[in-house]
């Protein structure tokens, strides 16, 4: 089905938005966890994003769309799963494994999605899409193990790289949950969750610090990564969010997932500039899990054309 040139324009512009914002994430986080730990990087993040966001629902759709109409526990409890629980997670894996190990775990969240689909719904997903999801995981094995499953759990990285699809599959989980608050517009339904996520981000990080596993930072270590937070409150969970949505409304979801796979290449590009070198087998595993998922994509918006 072709889109209305006005509705691709607006939707490429939106999605643009989103990979800029979004491409960053994984290596200006990598670089920001010395000086704040995973916990205190979650919430500084959400405590500035979620005050953004509020602004902007009050400015669009007025104070009223603050009120939860009866859907208080459901929205606390996604948001607790998607907000509190991918931003401790993501960010704690982080530590222990690389950003571009980060970047392409977190690509699989389209077939994560599918197989979600299947087993809540019972909506089994065509035998070339299972394939794909098959070769992607394939391709992301490839990346993490670098070939090598012996010596994987070498430095901590493997067990970083599971606490960070755990993470990711936090997230698929909130993506789902979206289609049960029929009525919200997007940004209400990220406000709306982004609030008690964002206090179970404060309760988690209060526990690690009595725990010992997390410290209050410094002002002066939240001083040399200012621009950094600036970046993650602005850009990631204000921008980043707003243009995913966006592109959604005008490009249809194959189509906005098909141009966020550009993200796990950006990510590579980025390390690469910053002197990071990589092992060929680490290539060909990105190379495996990008393709499997816009072999995938394209499969799909083919049968949607046809239908």
């Amino acid at each position: 089905m072709l889109l209305p040139q006005g509705h691709l324009v607006k939707g490429l512009g939106w999605i643009a938005l989103a990979i800029l914002c979004w491409a960053p994430l994984f290596p200006t986080a990598k670089r920001a966890l010395p000086f704040v730990d995973a916990f205190a990087l979650g919430t500084l993040r959400y405590a500035i994003g979620t005050v953004l966001f509020i602004t902007l629902l009050i400015a669009f759709e007025g104070r009223q769309a603050l009120r939860y109409e009866g859907r208080f526990a459901a929205a606390a409890l996604f948001g607790v799963i998607g907000i509190t629980g991918f931003n401790t997670l993501v960010w704690y894996g982080l530590t222990y494994t690389r950003p571009e190990h980060g970047a392409i775990i977190m690509s699989l969240q389209t077939p994560l999605t599918a197989l979600a689909v299947w087993l809540t719904r019972g909506l089994r997903p065509a035998r070339f899409t299972q394939a794909c999801i098959a070769l992607a995981l394939f391709g992301v094995f490839l990346v993490v193990t670098k070939g090598s499953p012996a010596s994987a759990f070498e430095g901590g990285a493997l067990a970083g790289d599971l606490v960070i699809f755990l993470g990711a599959l936090s997230w698929v989980i909130y993506t789902i949950a979206g289609a049960r608050f029929s009525g919200w517009s997007p940004l209400r339904f990220t406000v709306l969750t982004c609030l008690p996520g964002a206090a179970g981000l404060f309760i988690v990080n209060g526990v690690a610090i009595a725990a010992g596993i997390g410290v209050v930072p410094s002002a002066a270590a939240v001083g040399e990564i200012g621009w950094q937070i600036a970046y993650f409150a602005i850009c990631t969970v204000v921008l980043g969010v707003l243009g995913f949505n966006f592109a959604v409304k005008y490009l249809g979801a194959l189509n906005t997932m098909l141009m966020l796979n550009l993200i796990p290449v950006s990510v590579f590009v980025i390390e690469a500039a910053l002197g990071r070198s990589f092992a060929a087998i680490e290539i060909a595993g990105a190379a495996v899990v990008i393709g499997a998922l816009v072999a995938n994509n394209l499969y799909l918006r083919r049968v949607s054309a046809r239908a």
